[in-house]
């Protein structure tokens, strides 16, 4: 077939480039995977100040506050939780107004997995919208160019807290940050409250940083840089107040001071969300979080890429539909939609997701083995009001896959200590 000749010049010209690009992937070492540019985030961080403030001592889930653990009752069996004196905190530092997003959480899995690999095992095949309809936040697709292997499972995810984090996950999380460059930094009020704006261009280092991987244990290697905050500056955060409100400076709730012992009376009104979008749709009404009050409907929502049928019936672990909704009640609703502040100005501290802290702590009574535990406080989206108090200290192994994968409100947020500059 005779070629036409605006063709042939075509070919003639194109030779020497693909005779260059043939030499060029022979310099590539074999197994290389093309790398996309490290993504930016930006968080807004309150800053929590007053340090040394006083501690208080709590009864893990017992709805009480004493001025030290000397006024505490003492345990009456060898398995009740015994008084622990938590919230002080002797420097400044700043937390993130709010927890991390999915959205967020896709641009670090681009940016330290780009070749999809999961080395580090920070995805489960459970996430995917897929296989989880309604709880399924983030896609995988092996045939997708490097640097783009996850998205969100819908649009609608973007800006809900992600939900599948154990501790190990967090801390690389906050390795990238930390080994990242902070590209600009920017400091402002907002009527009683400081915050820091910071903008950071991830890292892929993962491995080392803040937390040291390679220890079981890992716990921070600097006093400068991004964390997961420790279980007392994550609970001043949430509840110390500065201005005296409260009891001994105290709040019940992240979200008012309610009044201790009232079992919920002074809590929080619970958040409604949008059913197609996961929005806070009651957010006039203050105090205001996304928990399960007795009274009102779980709060939940079904993506809008999927059909009501499927977020009834669709699960990874084949539980029939009846047992599937008593099991799996609560979804996670947008950031910061509720409006209501802590004592600090920082959002959803109460309810949404759970959150880790760094803390380690010994396992609970009788429960034996290597396990490394870490606590974590905040709530979830089906937790009754009780999982709001400030001595809703929770604890878990901070490497339990069974959990990771099955639970669907594990949350992240993270801090700074000291003063990271670009």
């Amino acid at each position: 077939m005779r070629k036409h000749p605006a063709q042939s010049a075509f070919r003639g010209r194109l030779a020497p480039v693909l005779i260059l690009l043939a030499l060029l992937a022979l310099a590539v070492p074999a197994g290389a995977v093309a790398k996309s540019a490290p993504s930016v985030l930006t968080f807004k961080t309150m800053q929590i100040g007053s340090p040394g403030n006083p501690a208080v001592g709590v009864v893990p889930f017992q709805n009480a506050i004493y001025r030290n653990c000397g006024e505490a009752p003492k345990p009456a069996k060898a398995q009740d939780p015994a008084c622990q004196e938590v919230g002080s905190v002797g420097y400044d530092y700043t937390l993130g107004q709010l927890e991390v997003t999915v959205g967020q959480w896709v641009k670090f899995l681009n940016t330290v997995d780009p070749a999809g690999r999961n080395k580090h095992k920070l995805y489960s095949d459970t996430e995917s919208g897929a296989a989880w309809p309604r709880f399924g936040q983030v896609d995988y697709s092996s045939r997708a160019p490097a640097g783009r292997h996850y998205t969100a499972a819908a649009p609608d995810w973007l800006d809900k807290p992600y939900g599948f984090a154990n501790f190990l996950r967090s801390a690389r999380f906050a390795n990238s940050l930390s080994n990242g460059k902070i590209l600009e930094t920017e400091s402002a009020t907002e009527g009683p409250y400081t915050y820091t704006t910071y903008q950071v261009r991830l890292s892929r280092q993962t491995e080392r940083g803040m937390y040291d991987m390679r220890k079981r244990q890992a716990t921070r290697s600097s006093d400068v840089g991004f964390v997961i905050p420790s279980q007392d500056e994550w609970i001043k955060a949430a509840y110390y107040d500065p201005r005296g409100g409260g009891t001994y400076s105290y709040w019940q709730y992240p979200t008012n001071p309610g009044a201790f012992g009232d079992e919920g009376a002074a809590a929080p009104l619970p958040a409604t969300l949008d059913p197609r979008t996961g929005d806070v749709t009651n957010a006039s009404s203050q105090p205001l979080a996304i928990f399960h009050q007795k009274e009102a409907p779980v709060p939940t929502w079904c993506p809008s890429n999927q059909t009501p049928k499927a977020c009834e019936t669709v699960n990874p672990f084949g539980i029939p539909p009846k047992a599937y909704a008593k099991a799996f009640a609560g979804s996670l609703g947008t950031v910061g939609q509720a409006l209501t502040r802590s004592p600090w100005g920082t959002l959803d501290q109460g309810g949404n997701a759970v959150e880790w802290t760094d803390t380690l702590t010994a396992p609970p009574f009788g429960i034996e083995g290597k396990r490394v535990w870490r606590r974590l406080h905040g709530g979830i989206a089906n937790a009754p009001v009780y999982q709001l108090w400030l001595s809703a200290v929770g604890l878990q192994p901070q490497d339990d896959t069974f959990f990771t994968k099955t639970y669907p409100w594990l949350g992240i947020r993270v801090g700074v200590i000291g003063d990271p500059r670009p």
